[in-house]
């Protein structure tokens, strides 16, 4: 295995390059770092390799060509097929290597990839991120990591270059298991939120008093000062997508259940998030949640 002071020096795969992976990745450059990238459509690497990336035209190849390999992808099954297929990871040589998922997926799937990962001479994080895309962009990230010690250890220089808040919380599928935590909160944070405006909008309110108010007592969270702005801007664009939110708040819930544990706020939340992507809105950002009481997302005006 790399040694920690050899991190920096490595060459880094750099497989999705969606909106938090491209800004994770720019963080890296700005950082020295070389990095080898991989998109599915290779046309959204363009400008990262016009700005010194370097493009492989499959995950076997990048593999191959770093020293470790992260990965951020949609979906579980996005995450299977990046390190098992024909063209995948695990076809390359990793003797030594580390392979680190950025990617929020299901605890189950991180413990399989690290036990392949241990039957090739490699070694694996899971190491689900959360700050959105103003994290990603700013470098602020908090990474929630699960794996050894001494892989954590030396990979922990570049996690610095694109995160803040790092821990590692026990062995594989722990920063799954992490990350289903915190969206767990995200959940009942973003319903608040929107539950809050619909609220303070209904009864004749300034909503911009409201959020200056609220924001500086007891119930100030992350999703009220990043996110609240952006709805009374009308400004729905994705610094986490819905549909990926779908996606994180079912694990959650199927491991919950797993546990024979009850989530009915969760459960709730989960689906008025479906009915919102059943109307057509899961490529919007999760502020859009408002959009089941907001047509459109537009204040509406109120009459007290």
């Amino acid at each position: 295995m790399l040694r920690t002071e050899e991190a920096t020096m490595s060459k880094i795969g750099f497989i999705g390059t969606g909106v938090m992976g491209k800004s994770i990745i720019r963080n890296m450059m700005k950082n020295n770092l070389s990095v080898n990238v991989y998109n599915r459509t290779k046309s959204k690497t363009d400008d990262l390799v016009a700005e010194g990336a370097v493009w492989y035209d499959t995950p076997k190849a990048i593999a191959e060509a770093s020293d470790i390999i992260f990965t951020m992808v949609g979906f579980p099954s996005d995450v299977e097929g990046v390190y098992f297929n024909e063209t995948g990871i695990f076809q390359a040589d990793l003797t030594g290597k580390i392979v680190v998922d950025l990617t929020t997926s299901t605890p189950t799937l991180a413990e399989k990839i690290a036990k392949k990962a241990a039957e090739v001479g490699a070694h694996a994080l899971d190491a689900p991120v959360s700050g959105g895309d103003l994290g990603a962009k700013n470098g602020t990230l908090t990474i929630m990591v699960g794996g050894d010690q001494e892989s954590y250890e030396t990979v922990l220089p570049i996690f610095k270059t694109f995160g803040k808040t790092f821990m590692l919380h026990g062995s594989a599928g722990k920063g799954q298991h992490t990350k289903m935590a915190n969206q767990l909160m995200i959940a009942g944070t973003m319903t608040g939120l929107t539950e809050m405006l619909v609220y303070a909008n209904a009864t004749g309110l300034t909503l911009e008093k409201v959020l200056e108010t609220v924001g500086g007592g007891s119930a100030a969270n992350w999703s009220l000062s990043n996110y609240g702005p952006r709805i009374l801007k009308e400004d729905y664009t994705p610094g986490f997508f819905v549909k990926h939110f779908i996606k994180d708040l079912k694990i959650a819930l199927d491991e919950a259940k797993k546990l024979d544990l009850p989530l009915p706020a969760t459960q709730k939340a989960t689906e008025l998030y479906e009915s919102l992507a059943d109307k057509g809105f899961e490529n919007d950002g999760t502020q859009a949640l408002i959009k089941l009481w907001w047509t459109d997302g537009k204040q509406p005006t109120n009459k007290n």
